[in-house]
């Protein structure tokens, strides 16, 4: 399996400053609060992005995945920022030629559409600065995420949002970007609709995250609602290309597959361990379960090779 930022290289001027005596935000056993979690491993730490609600973006650390200091503010709104709101949707962090870019989504003063945009740090604890926004201006568009095909070329994978496309049915899309970044340099195009599997019960499409199997075929997760709730899905493209015809080949997790499926939940990511084991990481439940009081936390897992698909193995992090 090969995805984005498996093997970053670290250079002295990407050493991120971590403050010093950090709080400890979450210990080994308790439930850390996050809804759409992004896990960046870099030089021994992983960080974990999340929304800071109105305030931006921030930023907990941790080295074995258990217990997580911080936060620490790596995007803070400014006065004059266009976004409105309580939330900066489902942020996460990417390495790109030298920098780290960060990617989210705000609902639009200007014209009151969610958009994407992207900012740009030296290292995983930014600051990060605002550099654009790369959706469409006249979309609702949420959950970017970056992609580079067999070329290197970057593309950014998003979703074009159920509330504003017809008979609600949302769809994936990808628009190829810049070297730099900062604009799409074609028009976006549609991969597959939230309605498309059998199992979907509702139009929406939500936390992309792209890989390659070991025989180099394109796959991705993502996340929509079943009869059973939240769900993660995988899809595939029958050509390795973005431009292939994409076919949903099953659910990942599901709510009551397995007797540890508990709640329901998704939007996930994947990432490699610094034991070099794959894990998958999203959120469960996906509301706060009224009768248990269990809120959306952070759920990691291991996982496994299933006659050349992933599977979710054992729980990472109990």
């Amino acid at each position: 399996m090969k995805f984005s930022n498996e093997f970053i290289p670290v250079a002295n001027e990407n050493r991120p400053n971590v403050p010093r005596d950090l709080p400890i935000a979450c210990r080994k056993g308790e439930r850390l609060f996050c809804r759409d979690p992004f896990i960046l491993p870099y030089d021994g730490v992983y960080y974990l992005y999340r929304t800071a609600e109105e305030k931006g973006v921030e930023c907990l650390t941790s080295t074995d995945l258990a217990t997580w200091s911080g936060p620490v503010p790596v995007f803070q709104k400014p006065d004059d920022f266009d976004g409105e709101g309580s939330w900066f949707w489902a942020p996460e962090c990417h390495y790109y030629k030298g920098a780290f870019y960060l990617f989210t989504s705000v609902r639009a003063k200007s014209n009151k559409h969610r958009q994407i945009s992207v900012y740009r740090a030296t290292d995983p604890l930014g600051p990060f600065a605002h550099v654009s926004v790369l959706s469409p201006l006249d979309w609702d568009a949420i959950d970017g995420t970056l992609f580079l095909d067999s070329d290197e070329n970057p593309w950014l994978i998003f979703v074009h949002e159920w509330t504003c496309m017809p008979e609600g049915n949302g769809s994936m899309v990808a628009m190829r970007l810049s070297d730099d970044l900062s604009r799409g340099i074609t028009k976006p195009i549609t991969l597959f609709f939230a309605r498309d599997p059998e199992w979907a019960t509702q139009g929406v499409t939500d936390g992309p995250f792209l890989y390659r199997t070991d025989a180099g075929e394109l796959r991705m997760i993502w996340s929509n609602f079943s009869s059973d709730g939240y769900v993660v899905a995988l899809a595939g493209s029958d050509n390795g290309k973005l431009d292939g015809k994409w076919s949903q080949l099953k659910t990942l997790y599901r709510r009551g597959a397995r007797p540890d499926f508990v709640f329901d939940g998704g939007h996930g990511m994947i990432f490699r361990g610094f034991d070099g084991r794959e894990r998958i990481v999203f959120h469960t439940p996906n509301k706060k379960n009224k009768e248990t009081g269990v809120f959306e936390h952070v759920s990691v897992f291991y996982l496994e090779n299933e006659d050349g698909e992933p599977a979710i193995g054992e729980r990472c992090v109990r």
